[in-house]
């Protein structure tokens, strides 16, 4: 039987990580490798941008796959919910991002025009992973203690 993410995770398990940023005359570099500023070996990357004033992605959690989002360029909010408290992030560097565990609901909103945001997957896809629907996610962190 798999780990219910979603009874145990926490937003407190959320964290922005700032990544090191190399400033050069001719402009600056950030890197980010695999296992060395997050946890986890990155199976899939993708990004999001050209969404449209108003709109909002996201609106899901993972039974597995964990998260690092940064804002690469512009900016746009966060807000994470582990079904009892939720918070909201604002991304806007593109030398920080946050790093989102399983179990996290999430929606993406607020984006500026021209942002984009890149995604850095500890997992493949898999539709099977997705809780998409909010009822189905409360049911799953029903029994969290506080």
């Amino acid at each position: 039987m798999k780990h219910n993410s979603h009874a145990t995770s926490r937003i407190s398990e959320c964290r922005v990580i700032e990544l090191s940023k190399h400033h050069h005359e001719n402009g600056n570099l950030t890197v980010v490798e695999n296992m060395a500023q997050i946890p986890y070996e990155i199976k899939r990357t993708y990004y999001l941008y050209d969404v449209p004033g108003g709109e909002s992605r996201g609106g899901h959690s993972h039974r597995e796959c964990a998260e690092f989002l940064v804002a690469i360029s512009g900016s746009f909010d966060v807000t994470i919910d582990d079904g009892m408290h939720s918070s909201t992030v604002s991304l806007n560097r593109p030398y920080k991002g946050l790093l989102i565990p399983p179990g996290i609901w999430r929606v993406l909103d607020n984006f500026s025009s021209g942002s984009v945001c890149l995604v850095l997957s500890s997992h493949h896809y898999d539709e099977a992973d997705y809780v998409r629907d909010y009822s189905e996610f409360k049911q799953l962190t029903a029994g969290k203690k506080q």
